[in-house]
């Protein structure tokens, strides 16, 4: 049985199942590396258009592999944390939407998986938390940097320090993840969410993710000027052509991502 499944459907939308669920999909350096290898592919493959992350039984990710984290020295702790950064951080920059669909508990590095997403939803039995504190450790795989830019550094400190799990109707009202749904209409919800965003510019997408992402922390001044040059960028686009024709036209664009 594969550690991390993939399917990818007609509308290029490439469906990621981790697949432990006797461990509670938690993330071994298998899980790790199979990640890698798909969200790699996924970023140079034009057949795939969107991503969606989610688990398979119960949980969504319930961290990482304990077992191995028991093993981790101060040498070997840092590579410990920086593999799962590199997986995360894949992820974030993929170039193309991502969702994590959040079936159940999203623990540690669990959490910060979902967290490199682009959007996430959860179901109404999710849970959410980074319970590093409990184990002497603190989150090594982005947690204390993306859970505070998420939901302010109040609420990051309160997650971190206590340790806590917070439900899918808190981490909404928190701003962690967008939409709460039952648990069997979960996936219908997520490739919904999905279809939406390929509705629009392919190109015009790649670029707000980028802006976001890489303006997020600059000074306001030189995070517009990079916003000015990525919309000068796709003003000469054959996107901006055709949406804004047909705007004018009063028809629904068909955008080619050039």
């Amino acid at each position: 049985m594969m550690s991390v499944e993939e399917q990818i459907d007609n509308a290029g939308i490439l469906t990621v199942t981790l697949n432990r669920p006797e461990k509670l999909n938690a993330l071994n350096a298998e899980v790790l590396a199979n990640l890698s290898r798909i969200f790699n592919s996924a970023k140079e493959n034009p057949r795939v258009r969107a991503l969606i992350l989610t688990g398979a039984g119960k949980a969504f990710c319930a961290g990482a592999d304990i077992q191995q984290l028991a093993n981790c020295t101060g040498e070997t702790g840092y590579h410990f944390a920086k593999e799962g950064q590199a997986v995360c951080r894949l992820l974030e920059t993929l170039g193309k939407p991502s969702l994590a669909a959040v079936n159940g508990a999203a623990f540690g590095g669990g959490c910060e998986l979902a967290m490199s997403a682009t959007f996430r939803i959860a179901s109404k039995n999710a849970k959410f938390g980074q319970p590093e504190v409990k184990l002497g450790v603190i989150p090594g795989y982005g947690g204390t940097q993306r859970l505070a830019r998420l939901v302010g550094k109040g609420r990051a400190l309160d997650l971190c320090l206590t340790g806590r799990f917070i439900s899918a109707d808190t981490a909404m009202q928190w701003g962690l993840v967008s939409e709460v749904v039952d648990e069997s209409a979960l996936m219908d919800c997520a490739k919904s969410w999905q279809h939406s965003v390929l509705a629009m510019s392919p190109k015009a997408v790649a670029h707000v993710m980028d802006v976001i992402d890489r303006g997020y922390d600059l000074p306001l001044t030189e995070a517009l000027h990079m916003e000015a040059l990525h919309f000068a960028t796709v003003c000469a686009s054959a996107d901006k052509e055709e949406g804004t024709a047909a705007f004018l036209a009063k028809r629904q664009p068909v955008f080619q991502g050039s």
